[in-house]
Parts: structure tokens; sequence; C-alpha cells
């Protein structure tokens, strides 16, 4: 068509980028170095940022027993402010979450919902993630599962943290 000659530009950029990835892995230069390089950007962010570095912890966690009536779930879940709660057993060992969308599920089926304790409504196997993952991981498993929050837990199942899209969004990860 004698116009200007594209084929050789994409390859000459093609070929940039493959002599840069090369002399990175030469040099043995990972991801935590190139962060290094972009710390205040949107890729250091993304290397950098852990699930821990995020979460919300101690006091800052809706928790709540099983066995707790929701008519005193609910004040807790809208006084932590992050749309749900984590229910744990008498050891304190989760079982289950309970979201702002479990609250109106449950509002449409049972008429006393107050009354009911927290594991009759509960979603049972709550999506976690480790603490130590980065913060882009959390935001693969949302963005997978649909959900805006992740339960952190220990060593012993017990609810330790909890992120919510919002944090990853005030961060820059998103």
């Amino acid at each position: 068509m004698n116009l200007a000659p594209t084929a050789s530009t994409t390859a000459a950029l093609a070929m940039g980028d493959a002599l840069a990835v090369a002399l990175l892995e030469r040099r043995g230069i990972g991801p935590e170095d190139f962060s290094l390089i972009h710390p205040g950007g949107t890729l250091g962010k993304k290397l950098l940022l852990t699930v821990e570095d995020l979460m919300h912890r101690g006091s800052e966690l809706p928790c709540v027993v099983q066995d707790l009536p929701m008519r005193e779930v609910i004040p807790i879940i809208s006084g932590k402010r992050l749309g749900m709660a984590a229910v744990t057993d008498a050891g304190g060992r989760l079982t289950g979450i309970i979201t702002d969308g479990d609250l109106r599920r449950a509002l449409q089926r049972w008429p006393d919902l107050l009354e009911r304790p927290a594991q009759a409504i509960m979603t049972r196997g709550p999506k976690c993630i480790g603490k130590e993952e980065l913060a882009a991981k959390a935001v693969q498993v949302m963005e997978r599962h649909a959900i805006t929050s992740l339960l952190i837990l220990d060593g012993d199942g017990r609810p330790e943290g909890v992120i919510h899209l919002h944090d990853l969004l005030r961060a820059g990860v998103v």
C-alpha cells in the first residue's frame, strides 16, 4: 500500500522489550528491585503492598460469636463500617461471615430475623487470604468471586484481620 512502515516499528518495539527483559534477568533484577525504582506508582504498590499492610485488625475487626442474636450482630456490622462481620465458634475459630447482602436476603426470608442467631444467617466457608499475600492478589480474589471483603486467619483458624475493597482503592492498588 506504500504507507508508513508499521511492521518494522512494531518489530523494533518488541525487540527492545525483549532486550530489556533479558537484561533484567541477566542482572538478577526481580519485582522487589523494580518496585524500588517505581515506589510511588501503581506498579510499585502492586509489587510491594501486602494484605497485612492494609488489613483491619484488633478492635477494627467486626467479629461475633455464632449464637449471638442478630439484634446484637447488626449494630456491630454497622458500627465497624465494613459491611460484614466474621462469625466464630465459642473457641474463636471462624465458622462463617455475615455480609450486608446476607442481611438483605435474610430480611426477605425471615420476619423474625432479629431473634435468629448469627449462625442461621451466615455464609459458611468465607473466602480468606494470607496476610503475606500481595494486596494485588486480594483484588484478583475479590474480582473472581464478586465480593468486597476477605478475611485473614491466624494459624489456628481465628480471624486476625479483614481487608476491604475500599482499602485497596485508597492505597491505589486497584
